[in-house]
C-alpha cells in the first residue's frame, strides 16, 4: 500500500475536481518552475510570503504549501485589524481604559 502526504492528496483531489489529471511545468534553465495559478490560488501561495517546502522522497519531488501566517489568521495581519491594534495600543497608554475583575464588575462599569 502507498500513503501520500496531506499535500500530495490535497493536489490530488483538486485535480479530480479540475478534470485533470496531471499538470506539465517546464524546469527553466535555472531550476525556475511556474506552479500554475489555480493551483496557487486553492493553496493560497498567491499570498504575501507564501512558500513551498521541497522535499525529496523515493524517487519523487515533492511540494508542500507552507504560510508563515496561517489563512485563518491571516484577517489579524491586515492593514485595517493593524491600525486598530495601534489604537487600542494608544488608548491603554494613555489610561483610557477600566480593569474589571469579572462580567458582574463589567455590567456594572458599563451602567456608571
Amino acid at each position: 500500500m502507498q500513503y501520500y502526504s496531506n499535500a500530495v492528496l490535497q493536489y490530488y483531489c483538486y485535480t479530480v475536481i479540475m478534470d485533470q489529471k496531471h499538470t506539465f511545468v517546464t524546469v527553466q534553465s535555472r531550476g525556475f518552475i511556474a506552479i500554475p495559478v489555480a493551483i496557487r490560488r486553492h493553496f493560497s501561495l498567491d499570498q504575501p510570503g507564501a512558500q513551498v517546502e521541497v522535499i525529496e522522497r523515493e524517487g519523487e519531488i515533492v511540494l508542500r504549501p507552507h504560510l508563515a501566517i496561517p489563512a485563518d489568521q491571516s484577517w489579524f495581519w491586515t492593514k485595517r485589524w493593524q491600525k486598530m491594534e495601534l489604537e487600542a495600543d494608544d488608548a491603554v497608554a494613555a489610561g483610557h481604559t477600566t480593569v474589571v475583575n469579572g462580567v458582574d464588575e463589567l455590567l456594572v462599569s458599563l451602567d456608571s
